[in-house]
């Protein structure tokens, strides 16, 4: 099994260099070099996948690979297979409601959020992974959405209030953006990131050095 995806990986590298060859005297479009090298990517995800074939990780990844070709009933079962081995995988149950979505499936996706949302429901945590999964697949509204609940279960949480003051800055909101930033900055003030983010936004802050020694006092 092993060789043999080791024979595929070779023959789709060999074809790359065949097209590469050819090039002075038959121009290869961009479609094929992109086609080229989706085959490339699915054949070493299935090698890793022959080599444990319970890897969330490379089940996800070869998921999003057939999203990008359309293929909704391959990327689904690869998506299922991912969540199957890791429940708590939000960046494939994101993957999941985008695919819904984007087949046409609106019902389907939202009820799949919904049931997403429902099982983080109590940890402001992983309501807040989710939300990210959410944002990073472009489902504003589901993120918003998470973001909001985080913040009602943990109203005084630098990690949800930095989130929403990111969320905001993406969506050149500066005004909410600075508010977030700066509350999540009040509750830890070792965030450089925010801390650079509220520079930017034209809000000075200090954060503080870690105490010297005493020894070290004059």
């Amino acid at each position: 099994m092993r060789a043999g995806m080791r024979t595929i990986v070779s023959a789709v590298a060999l074809s790359a260099l065949l097209i590469a060859g050819c090039q002075p005297t038959n121009p290869v479009s961009v479609d094929q070099k992109a086609r080229v090298a989706t085959d490339i990517r699915k054949a070493e995800l299935n090698q890793e996948l022959a080599k444990k074939w319970e890897n969330p990780q490379a089940h996800y990844q070869l998921g999003r690979v057939y999203q990008s070709e359309g293929d909704w009933s391959k990327a689904e079962w690869h998506y299922n297979l991912a969540i199957g081995f890791d429940p708590a995988y939000r960046d494939a149950q994101a993957a999941l409601v985008k695919l819904q979505f984007d087949r046409g499936d609106r019902e389907k996706g939202q009820w799949a959020a919904n049931n997403y949302m429902t099982q983080v429901a109590s940890s402001p945590e992983q309501t807040l992974a989710l939300g990210a999964a959410f944002e990073k697949q472009g489902l504003d509204d589901l993120a918003f959405k998470c973001y909001s609940d985080a913040l009602k279960l943990a109203p005084n949480s630098p990690a949800v209030n930095r989130q929403l003051g990111y969320y905001y800055l993406a969506k050149n909101r500066q005004d909410l953006a600075k508010d977030y930033f700066i509350r999540s900055f009040q509750l830890n003030p070792g965030q450089p990131d925010v801390a650079n983010e509220l520079g930017k936004l034209g809000v000075a802050v200090r954060i503080p050095q870690a105490p010297s020694s005493p020894a070290n006092q004059p």
